[in-house]
């Protein structure tokens, strides 16, 4: 009946602290508690399975080099100025990753590294939008998130 005992606990407490004690109130607020708790969790996600957990530290030292090496490659955009001729852009990437934890790291580790945003993912087509800051070659950033992370989550969660 209540998946989360404590939080429905508080949440009566705070809702009499909030609305001052009455029999009234305190059935409104065990009933209000009752349907948070369920909706809490409903929300709860799934627990993610790792399927080749021992391959993470290879993940882990490909992203930080990558986050290093656009660190290098953004800074030198920036020093440069008004000088500098880069290109930005977005570009669709489609994915042939489905599990959503997956999904969820490779979201960060995009957004993490230097010169790239994750924008919008597109369940249906399974694609994904990315702003690329310096977008010389958009095959060659597909190549590089499809072998290099996909290829590796894929391995990892799937």
């Amino acid at each position: 009946m209540l998946p989360y005992p404590l939080l429905s606990a508080s949440l009566v407490l705070m809702w009499l602290a909030l609305n001052g004690f009455t029999l009234g109130h305190l059935i409104l607020g065990c009933i209000v508690s009752v349907f948070a708790s369920w909706g809490v969790a409903a929300l709860r996600p799934a627990k993610p399975r790792l399927r080749k957990w021992y391959l993470l530290p290879r993940l882990v030292g490909i992203v930080l080099y990558d986050i290093v090496r656009s660190n290098i490659a953004v800074a030198s955009i920036l020093v440069r100025g008004r000088k500098a001729s880069f290109k930005s852009g977005f570009m669709t990437v489609p994915l042939d990753l489905q599990d959503p934890t997956a999904l969820a790291v490779l979201s960060v580790i995009v957004t993490s590294t230097p010169g790239t945003a994750w924008l919008e993912y597109n369940s249906l087509s399974r694609t994904v939008l990315i702003h690329v800051l310096d977008l010389v070659e958009e095959e060659e950033w597909r190549r590089l998130i499809k072998g290099r992370y996909e290829a590796l989550l894929m391995e990892i969660f799937e």
